[in-house]
Parts: structure tokens; C-alpha cells; sequence
């Protein structure tokens, strides 16, 4: 039986390449997917995910709900420098959307849906957590009910991606992870800068997937971010931040976890968005997740590629 997952997403480059492993996979039931701030605003995420699933011919199967089009308490907060200004580096700048959104607003499908399969449904959320912490709000009996949540965010032991010591997705919206890390999910897994930056998709990776639409597409998406990962860290390749979160859905054994106490900071001038966490019990405060430390990142990218060459 294929496991039920929603994907929350702010579908800018990476996104896409988890929309498309978690599709291509044929492995999960996949009951929608949720939009949200982040990236890019709500309507070009939106956008971008209606043009993913119809490049990928999923259009009619998998339905798209919109959710929160600002974080919770603080501005919008945008990455155009990352992901360009349509969010997809421009690989499908031509294509014209087709499909409509589903009806509804996406933590009230996080809800329903969580509820109808008790115990039965992973969310694998890649983008920030505004639409799980507001389903939270709304319905604090959800936690018992999901079977696993992982969270593309944070990082433990590294420096950040926005801020010296902050993770994008948790740094546009550190009240919702908050509410989300507090919530009392029994299973939550972080899939952190950590480990995800050792998960590197390079031109040599690409080149396997051969001159096909998915070959082309995922070349031309990742081309300028490429080139500015290069320029940051010296090294010309794609880190697989989102697509991780749906390569553990698919394999745990792909990534070694500790389970570990995490907390954001949400008060400070220069650590906003912090993901702290306890590793010496020094707050003496119950583990809250399971914290992604070490992956096995040529498994996961051999994965990766024949998955898309399928």
C-alpha cells in the first residue's frame, strides 16, 4: 500500500525537484499538495506548482490548495537572488498554467485530511511552517493524529543560509516553527542544513539523466543557482535541501538521526530563526524530534537520478 503524504511547498527550484521525486517515485499516495509563502509569494508558488505537476502529467491526480500568503506576525520575506524571480530559474518561464487551484485553504486540508486517515499521514514540509502552525491553532488534536511530520529546515551544527546562524525556511517564519515544534507531534524528523549540504547534485549527476524534458528541465532550473552556490561556497553544484525531506520519506536509512530537544529563537537582534538545539541536556527538556545528522548522500543522489530517469 502506498503511503499517504502532502507536500507543503513555496515551490521555487528545489521544491520542484521534490514535487517531481516524490511523483516519479510511483511510492506515495499523494493526497495533495499545500502552498505557502516563502520563496516566493503564495501566487507564484501557486503558479509554480500547477506548472510542475502539469510538465510532469499529474495535474489531474494531485490537487493543489493554497494556503498562508504572509508568515504569521512578520513582513514577507523573499529569495529572487536563490531562485530567480520566477522561482523555477526560468525553466518553465514559457509555460501557461492550465489546471485550477482546489477549492479550500491549505491548513484546513491539512486538517480534514489528517483527521479522515487517522495515523496514516506523512507531511513532508519543505518551505516554512506557517500552514502546519496555523492548523495546529486551529485544531491542537491533529498531532495525535499524523504519523509523521518531516521539516525540511534548520541546521544544528553549521552556520546558516540566510543568516550566519539561520535556515531560510525557519528564519521567514520562527513563530510557526515554534508552534510546530512545540506542538507535541510524536514523530517529527528535521532534515537540516546539516545534512542536506552534503547532498550535492552536480553537472555530472545531470548528464545522467540525458537529453529529456525532465534532463533539460532540471539543467536549466538549476544553472544559475549553480553558479551562485559556486560563488559562495567554491564548490558548481545544486544542494538538494527539499528533495532530501521526500528522499527520507522514501528511505529512512538514507540519513542517521538522534533524537534531540530544538527550540527557535524568535527574540534576537543576530540569531533569529536559530534552530537550538540541546545536545548536552543543558535545558533538561524532553527530545521533540529527531534530528538528521549524518546521509548517506550518494545513496540518496543515485536515488535521486534513477528515480527521474524512470
Amino acid at each position: 500500500m502506498k503511503e499517504k503524504v502532502i507536500l507543503d511547498v513555496d515551490t521555487g527550484i528545489d521544491d520542484a525537484l521534490g514535487i517531481m521525486l516524490a511523483v516519479k517515485s510511483g511510492r506515495f499516495d499523494i493526497l495533495g499538495i499545500t502552498t505557502v509563502n516563502g520563496n516566493v509569494s503564495l501566487a507564484k508558488a501557486t503558479e509554480n506548482t500547477l506548472k510542475v505537476l502539469e510538465f510532469l502529467g499529474a495535474e489531474k491526480e494531485i490537487p493543489v490548495v493554497c494556503g498562508a500568503d504572509r508568515p504569521i506576525i512578520r513582513p514577507t520575506f523573499f529569495e529572487h537572488r536563490v531562485h530567480g524571480e520566477d522561482g523555477l530559474g526560468g525553466a518553465l518561464r514559457d509555460a501557461s498554467v492550465k489546471t485550477q487551484t482546489a477549492t479550500g485553504f491549505a491548513p484546513d486540508f491539512l486538517i480534514e485530511n489528517v483527521l479522515r486517515h487517522d495515523g496514516e499521514v506523512t507531511l513532508i514540509m519543505t518551505a516554512p511552517l506557517t500552514n502546519l502552525a496555523v492548523a495546529v491553532r486551529k485544531c491542537p488534536e491533529i498531532v495525535r493524529h499524523v504519523k509523521e511530520v518531516i521539516v525540511m529546515g534548520g541546521v544544528v551544527k553549521d552556520f546558516g543560509n540566510v543568516t550566519p546562524t539561520a535556515e531560510y525556511n525557519i528564519y521567514v517564519d520562527p513563530e510557526a516553527a515554534k508552534i510546530v515544534f512545540h506542538a507535541g507531534f510524536p514523530k517529527l524528523t528535521l532534515v537540516g542544513l546539516d545534512v542536506t549540504r552534503k547532498a550535492l547534485l552536480t553537472e555530472e549527476h545531470i548528464a545522467k539523466l540525458g537529453d529529456t524534458p525532465i534532463g533539460q528541465y532540471v539543467k536549466t532550473s538549476t544553472g544559475d543557482y549553480m553558479q551562485r552556490y559556486f560563488e559562495r561556497n567554491g564548490v558548481r553544484a545544486c544542494a538538494m535541501h527539499d528533495p532530501l525531506a521526500v528522499g527520507v520519506a522514501l528511505q529512512k536509512d538514507l540519513v542517521t538521526t538522534r533524537r534531540l530537544f530544538v527550540d527557535v529563537e524568535t527574540r534576537s537582534e543576530l540569531c533569529d530563526g536559530q534552530t537550538v538545539c540541546d545536545f548536552q541536556n543543558r535545558l533538561a527538556q524532553t527530545p521533540n524530534m529527531d534530528v538528521c545528522l549524518e546521509v548517506d548522500a550518494d545513496a540518496f543522489l543515485d536515488l535521486f537520478i534513477r528515480t527521474l530517469q524512470t
